[in-house]
């Protein structure tokens, strides 16, 4: 089973797609953009929501990682 949370591979222009149950909620530039949209979707503990890897998972790159390669 995957996490329910994908943050994907980071873009040339230093974002992230965000997923959550396979419907995208945004574009992240930074952890504070994911915590925000993980606030809206309704998750109050995203902060620590993040590091869980059974329920982000972070593809194409380092976790907590936004700069293009």
């Amino acid at each position: 089973m995957s996490a329910p949370i994908v943050v994907h591979r980071c873009e040339p222009s230093g974002d992230r797609a965000v997923t959550i149950n396979d419907e995208m909620v945004g574009r992240a530039h930074d952890d504070y953009d994911l915590i925000e949209f993980l606030h809206r979707a309704g998750l109050p503990d995203a902060e620590t929501v993040i590091n869980d890897p059974q329920m982000v998972e972070w593809r194409g790159g380092h976790a907590h990682h936004y700069e293009a390669a």
